[in-house]
């Protein structure tokens, strides 16, 4: 396994991956050209960036290898998540490791407003005894409101709190019911900004959050508010935030990200007096980048590793604990899918249906792996991350229940195909399968038949009668096969169904011959 490292990841990330056997690659600098990283991104199978590097769609068009793309921090804007969930790869972050480092810098910046420190610092530095003009204020008894409260705006909410600050917040993706349960009373957001001395935004950038504070949202806020920034650019509309502080509605602003980064060095709030900027600083303490890499680090190992998902942003979440008990489930998942295929070649619907003892088995890795499985065969890069969005785009319909008797087996697998045979007749197929002794198919279209889905199996429809297996047991020995187990079932139909585990593939001339024996109504190979 290779990964390529940009934007400057900790030592000690990289040291994991080494540590695992995987290939480390640094990148002198940060790989700002989408076609240079294209390039770049066509010999790995992960990448970890920052801030600095941007993986857009058109920088994954030739990462025919790559499995994950890891940020090495919260937001994950700077990375094209929906084309890399196209293609199968996973998008991870490491959102728990710069939590203080954030809520601290937004802390920071709230003292740099109130005291006036950056323009204090300057004139000193100017040879200036610059104290007239440079009352500040007390944050203790002032208005705090929180926009985001997730892990680093209830960090900041409550380090505020710890100052004497009142606080309340907003957030859109708590319930209502949560209003009044915490220690920060919930409120609109037209309500919180018209409330707060001081705003602080914590939330993410999406379609929905770019440019929240409007210029109209701004001058809701109180006359002589001051506002801080320390989540993501473009959150805020920054030439109105320009034009609010030249009129004086608002005291002041504290900005650590912005909508086009690095800032243009012509930029004007560069120069604006009641400004305090920093370059996007709020993860960047060595604690921080450490926990981030490493975080990161264990998360890619152990997914490539396991299939365990933790971080990942367009995958369910998965332990390392849960992993350990689908695990075993992965390569029968695998091998079914491939078996369906063969016996369904244009599905339409995909039943699953995971029978008996249920309870701590997380399903929805399996079935993804099997959908994956099942179109991956057909065509095109198909991973668990894209599975049910290319099932969707090709009118596969996916359903799954959990549940039910399991005719036996302390945990069945039923799975049921339906759709187009190939040859433009409908059709629908039946199977079941457990990991009871070893992974295997312990019945076909109800039909009672034992087979492991994972090895060299002719699938075979025959008339029900005495010297089948015998006409068909040396049909292979002529051709040099050897049979490792034959299992046949009677459908009760006056048809059997058989099962032949054979020690290597046949060739096609081989089967012909075998599909030519009298009796023999169909014969597969999976």
């Amino acid at each position: 396994m290779r990964v390529l490292a940009c934007d400057g990841i900790h030592e000690d990330g990289l040291e994991m991956f080494r540590q695992a056997g995987w290939d480390v690659v640094v990148a002198p600098e940060p790989i700002k050209d989408a076609g240079l990283l294209a390039d770049a991104l066509a010999d790995f199978d992960a990448v970890l960036v920052r801030s600095a590097t941007k993986v857009p769609a058109e920088a994954l068009a030739r990462a025919a290898r790559l499995k994950v793309i890891g940020r090495a921090g919260a937001g994950v804007d700077t990375i094209d998540v929906e084309a890399a969930t196209a293609r199968g790869i996973a998008v991870m972050n490491a959102p728990d490791g710069n939590t203080l480092a954030a809520a601290e810098h937004a802390i920071a910046l709230l003292f740099a407003l109130a005291r006036r420190v950056p323009k204090a610092d300057a004139g000193m530095k100017a040879g200036q005894w610059p104290k007239a003009g440079l009352t500040g204020f007390e944050l203790e008894g002032k208005r705090l409101g929180v926009v985001g409260l997730g892990r680093i705006g209830s960090t900041v909410a409550r380090k505020a709190q710890g100052i004497g600050m009142d606080v309340a917040a907003h957030d859109p993706f708590l319930p209502a019911a949560a209003a009044g349960k915490g220690s920060v009373p919930l409120k609109s957001l037209d309500e919180l900004l018209a409330w707060a001395d001081i705003v602080t935004l914590h939330i993410p950038r999406t379609k929905e959050t770019t440019n929240l504070l409007s210029e109209a949202r701004m001058r809701a806020m109180k006359p002589g508010a001051m506002l801080v920034n320390a989540a993501r650019g473009g959150l805020v509309d920054e030439a109105a935030l320009l034009r609010l502080l030249d009129e004086g509605h608002l005291a002041g602003a504290a900005l650590d990200t912005f909508a086009t980064e690095p800032l243009p060095p012509d930029s004007p709030l560069r120069t604006h007096p009641n400004l305090v900027l920093t370059p996007h600083l709020g993860a960047s303490t060595s604690e921080a980048q450490q926990a981030v890499s490493t975080i990161l680090a264990r998360q890619i190992i152990d997914f490539v590793a396991t299939g365990a998902v933790a971080g990942c942003v367009n995958l369910p979440p998965l332990t390392a604990e849960a992993a350990r008990e689908v695990g075993p489930w992965m390569p029968l998942m695998t091998a079914l899918g491939r078996l369906a295929s063969r016996l369904v070649p244009a599905p339409t619907r995909l039943e699953i249906r995971y029978a008996g003892r249920t309870e701590g088995l997380d399903t929805r890795p399996l079935t993804r792996l099997l959908v994956a499985s099942l179109l991956g065969a057909a065509s095109g890069r198909i991973t668990p991350v894209n599975a049910l969005h290319e099932a969707a785009g090709r009118g596969l319909e996916v359903s799954e229940t959990v549940g039910g008797d399991g005719n036996g087996f302390d945990r069945l697998l039923r799975i049921r195909i339906e759709g187009d045979d190939g040859a433009g007749r409908g059709v629908h197929r039946e199977i079941d399968a457990t990991l009871h002794r070893a992974p295997r198919v312990v019945a076909l279209d109800g039909v009672e038949i034992e087979f492991d889905p994972l090895a060299h199996v002719l699938l075979m429809r025959n008339e029900d009668r005495p010297g089948m297996v015998g006409m068909v047991g040396s049909q292979l020995g002529m051709a040099g096969i050897n049979i490792i187990n034959f299992a046949l079932g009677a459908a009760g139909d006056g048809y059997a169904r058989a099962a032949i585990t054979v020690d290597r593939p046949l060739e096609q001339a081989q089967l012909d011959v075998l599909r030519a024996t009298p009796g023999v109504l169909s014969l597969q190979q999976v």
